[in-house]
């Protein structure tokens, strides 16, 4: 949560309540009318078909107000997958093993453009696509690479994956890390206890000092600012929210029937 905000005002959209975060949507009228997107024929519709929309957006605000300190939180190394939702190379290429559906036809499109019209938020990404999801369905990882470009690090300052899963219900799973540029930090023992310089005798009678060296500075590629670890039942044709101090995640799944 951001310090000196009420989450509970309509221009707070990532709150830290699940209640508040609800208010917070309707209150802001985020979403109009639902958009038909581009969908096969209807008589090739299989069953338990949706159309899945995620938009990933980072909140405008100084890492120094927000009063989560994950700087020092261990995080696992970036999932192996061959699946990508939207990574963006170092030369803002976009990819995706997805066949995405026009942003224009997305029901989040239009949460998306009231979101980046605001200037309280960038919207990094707004993607849509069609897919059956039958029970027991396991979907693989998909990586999400947004953001700056870090340079020190090599990497965009939002990273990690979306899996999506169905047992009887559709499930979400939303892991994501929001990096910045690192600061240095000191390495080096302290100096003993009185501020005694110690000896020791070497081989061959002289003595060589055990006073520790002084601490040199180390550089730190990378810090976590703050991060998202959810998993999140979805119902269909709700609009769910997953969110940080700092990003947060719009889902919406919509069924497709035949007789659409």
């Amino acid at each position: 949560m951001i310090r000196g905000e009420n989450p509970l005002q309509p221009t707070a959209l990532i709150c830290s309540t699940k209640a508040s975060r609800t208010l917070a949507l309707f209150t802001l009228g985020l979403f109009s009318m639902m958009a038909h997107a581009q969908q096969p024929d209807t008589g090739s519709i299989p069953d338990d078909y949706y159309r899945a929309e995620f938009v990933i957006l980072e909140r405008i605000v100084d890492p120094a107000a927000v009063e989560e300190r994950m700087a020092d939180q261990q995080v696992e190394p970036p999932i192996q997958t061959d699946e990508a939702l939207w990574v963006v190379d170092r030369s803002g290429n976009a990819q995706t093993t997805l066949d995405l559906a026009p942003r224009r036809d997305l029901y989040l499109n239009s949460a998306a453009q009231r979101l980046e019209n605001s200037g309280n938020y960038r919207v990094l990404m707004t993607a849509g696509w069609y897919e059956a999801f039958p029970p027991d369905y396991e979907g693989a990882p998909l990586r999400i690479e947004i953001g700056d470009w870090i340079d020190s690090a090599q990497q965009r300052e939002i990273e990690g994956h979306i899996t999506i899963d169905r047992q009887r219900y559709l499930h979400v799973n939303v892991h994501l890390n929001h990096w910045q540029r690192g600061t240095n930090s000191f390495t080096g023992q302290s100096a003993p206890a009185g501020g005694e310089a110690q000896q020791a005798q070497a081989e061959g009678g002289g003595f060589v000092s055990l006073q520790p060296q002084a601490a040199q500075p180390a550089s730190r590629p990378l810090e976590l600012v703050t991060w998202i670890r959810e998993t999140r039942r979805m119902r269909s044709e709700e609009v769910h929210f997953l969110d940080s101090p700092t990003i947060g995640v719009l889902v919406f799944f919509r069924k497709v029937e035949a007789t659409d």
